[in-house]
């Protein structure tokens, strides 16, 4: 960021020469990689971080330097110009979601030349060339108030109004550049009654643009979607200094007075006669709260500086972060970094000085504690620990080989996001250049290395992080605490060397139960489904609250073989993110039963596509108290039974809490049970 010496002194009265701003505002974080001299001026090549959107202007410079200094700033512009709110016509937004503001103001009779000298040297001093004295206007106060904005020739406009609305199929506009570009529907444009005229937050079009002949000027200043500005200048190829402020965030608030400023200027320099003027502000801005019930030993305890209630709450005022009341304040509408108490006491130890933070280990008062999902996580490991598990830790880090390979659990992909993956810049393991978006890859890896070590009977499991790219304003990857398992081989006891029977689709479901259960998780259930890296037939959803968290069954066979798998490998992958925040369900006791149970095995003969679960529903919803518990036994299809049907063995428990049964009443419950499931399904009884 360009910024001119000569325009901060017009800003406030600082009193340093170019070299002592230049360190004042190196020292506070706004790091100046050079000092050029140009004609009169000097030029400050600041290195800004992504984070400070609000010193891309010069007043945002001169906020800096008014705490370093102590002068005031002398640019008031508060009530600098007058306007009067006119009909609501003239402008209408059609995507308020997009466009959070939309002002608009009329000038007449405007006198388009050349710019004076002054102006003229401002925006050369700061690498923009002069266009015109309007066009140069909207340039000059952009780069000093940080807000951008776009002149349109009023009577090119059709209708002589504004539509904000998104781009239509088809729809083309030939922008200032004199490049003709494409939109498409994720686009937003500023349009008049017939065609776009302008890309918003990005670049104008040639067909509204200011001319000589120019007469009468609708000057626009909008505030737009972050999220949305940024992925359409990267589909358009299409950089700009609009574009790179609305990116990363203007001052909502800020609008009418930069408004006003553009107008003033183009009454002075351009004869204009500002008109009427539209606000449309659908959903007003809501300032963040930043709860610090004490600031001076937040810092202290963050960064060893000591520092007075007094000089914080003076650093933090000049910087336009007011108290609300006690231990409450107010972020300001240009600084949207400042959410939690963290981030004030940046401000005020940046403004104390770094350098005054000495080298010393933090106090310790006491042991670590328990994170809020920590204890639950010990339960869900101990568990699996007991099952016969080992815990595996991999790395985060893959190759792009595993592109498509897993299918993530649900709530890991943003499906808005243009790039699904988060890839790494300098990769800690050559080739590894992606963050993990499914944790099988590690666990796979894990059990090819066993396998090539004669270990052949496998259970491991893994509790940790995958990522994804994520769409918003934060720019920060997805992140999602997740639960994945390997079953193989076969089922050991103590004490024997060789496996008793091979692990199969139950003994991984089986583990996923176990587990929910131990953080406290009871109402799930499993449904059939198609997932990419689970064989089709013997793959499961888990369904929690009606949502899907997560997926369990047999590995493809195209995974087996890249793998060189010569044995059946069992899968599961749980998103926990949300079930290890939620509350866990009280546990509820109650007494042993007092009389025997009767129980009743029976099986089934239904068609191959009726799930053992649709059975289960069927006998529970005839709501037979004498019936306790219902369990799956078997699954048979093979010989005896047809191709299209399969043997479903079940075990039905009858107990009273009142008396002991004898064999009719059970009986005569047994058959209306499964006559009801036979007339349901048409399944007969096998014998």
């Amino acid at each position: 960021m360009n910024i001119s010496y000569n325009w901060l002194n017009k800003l406030i009265e600082m009193g340093l020469t170019a070299d002592e701003t230049g360190v004042a505002l190196t020292r506070v974080g706004l790091a100046v990689e050079g000092i050029h001299p140009i004609k009169d001026d000097f030029v400050l090549d600041i290195d800004l971080t992504s984070n400070r959107p609000d010193c891309l202007s010069h007043l945002g410079v001169a906020r800096e330097l008014s705490v370093i200094t102590g002068a005031k700033k002398t640019l008031e512009l508060e009530n600098a110009f007058s306007h009067k709110l006119s009909e609501t016509s003239l402008v209408k937004i059609q995507n308020d979601d997009l466009c959070r503001r939309f002002t608009a103001r009329i000038i007449r009779n405007v006198k388009i030349g050349p710019s004076p000298q002054w102006l003229v040297d401002r925006l050369e001093a700061v690498g923009e060339r002069s266009i015109n004295n309007v066009a140069d206007i909207t340039n000059y106060v952009m780069l000093e108030l940080g807000q951008p904005m776009h002149a349109f020739d009023l009577d090119k406009l059709s209708g002589n109004r504004i539509v904000v609305r998104i781009a239509k199929p088809g729809e083309n506009i030939t922008t200032l550049d004199e490049i003709e570009r494409k939109l498409d529907e994720s686009m937003l444009a500023i349009c008049d009654d017939e065609i776009p005229v302008a890309i918003a937050g990005i670049m104008g079009g040639t067909e509204t643009g200011i001319t000589e002949a120019t007469v009468n000027v609708l000057l626009e200043v909008a505030y737009f979607n972050r999220a949305n500005i940024r992925a359409t200048s990267r589909k358009l190829n299409l950089a700009t200094e609009a574009s790179y402020r609305f990116e990363r965030g203007v001052d909502i608030e800020n609008l009418i007075r930069a408004s006003s400023r553009a107008a003033e200027l183009i009454r002075d320099l351009a004869g204009g006669e500002p008109a009427e003027f539209v606000d449309i502000y659908p959903r007003p801005y809501q300032a963040k709260e930043i709860i610090s019930s004490d600031i001076s030993t937040a810092i202290l305890r963050l960064t060893g500086l000591k520092s007075t209630r007094e000089q914080c709450d003076r650093i933090l005022a000049d910087l336009g972060i007011e108290q609300k009341e006690s231990g409450v304040y107010i972020s300001p509408s240009w600084r949207h970094d400042l959410a939690i108490e963290e981030d004030l006491v940046e401000e005020v130890a940046r403004h104390i000085g770094y350098e005054s933070i000495t080298a010393e280990l933090p106090p310790a008062f006491g042991a670590g504690e328990y994170q809020e999902t920590e204890l639950r996580e010990k339960l869900l490991r101990q568990t699996l620990v007991d099952l016969g598990f080992d815990e595996a830790i991999t790395y985060s880090f893959i190759e792009t080989r595993f592109d498509g390979m897993f299918e993530p659990a649900p709530g890991v992909i943003d499906g808005l996001a243009d790039d699904k993956y988060v890839t790494l810049r300098d990769s800690v393991i050559e080739g590894a250049v992606r963050m993990r978006p499914s944790i099988l890859s590690g666990l796979l890896d894990s059990t090819r290395l066993n396998f090539n070590h004669q270990r052949r009977d496998i259970k491991l499991f893994e509790i940790g992080k995958v990522f994804a790219a994520k769409t918003g304003e934060s720019e920060l990857p997805n992140e999602q605490e997740m639960l994945a398992l390997v079953v193989t081989g076969g089922e050991l006891q103590e004490g024997r060397a060789a496996a008793i029977r091979s692990v199969d689709f139950y003994d991984a479901k089986g583990a996923v139960e176990a587990a929910l259960n131990a953080i406290g998780v009871t109402h799930f259930k499993f449904s059939a489904a198609d997932v990419e890296h689970i064989r089709t037939g013997q793959s499961a959803a888990i369904e929690h609250s009606g949502q899907i968290i997560g997926y369990v069954g047999r590995l493809a066979d195209s995974i087996t073989a890249s793998y060189k798998f010569r044995q059946n490998v069992f899968v599961a992958e749980i998103n926990l993110q949300t079930l290890l925040h939620s509350s866990p369900k009280a546990a509820r006791y109650q007494p042993l039963a007092k009389y025997p149970a009767m129980v009743r095995d029976v099986s089934f003969l239904v068609k191959r596509h009726v799930e053992y679960a649709a059975v289960e529903n069927a006998i529970r919803k005839q709501g037979f108290d004498l019936c306790r518990n219902i369990l799956f036994i078997d699954s048979y299809e093979g010989k005896g039974v047809a191709a299209d049907e399969r043997s479903l063995t079940i075990r039905l428990e009858y107990r009273s809490e009142e008396r002991t049964l004898i064999e009719d009443e059970v009986e005569q419950v047994h058959k209306k049970i499964v006559d009801g499931v036979s007339a349901e399904f048409g399944p007969t009884v096998r014998v």
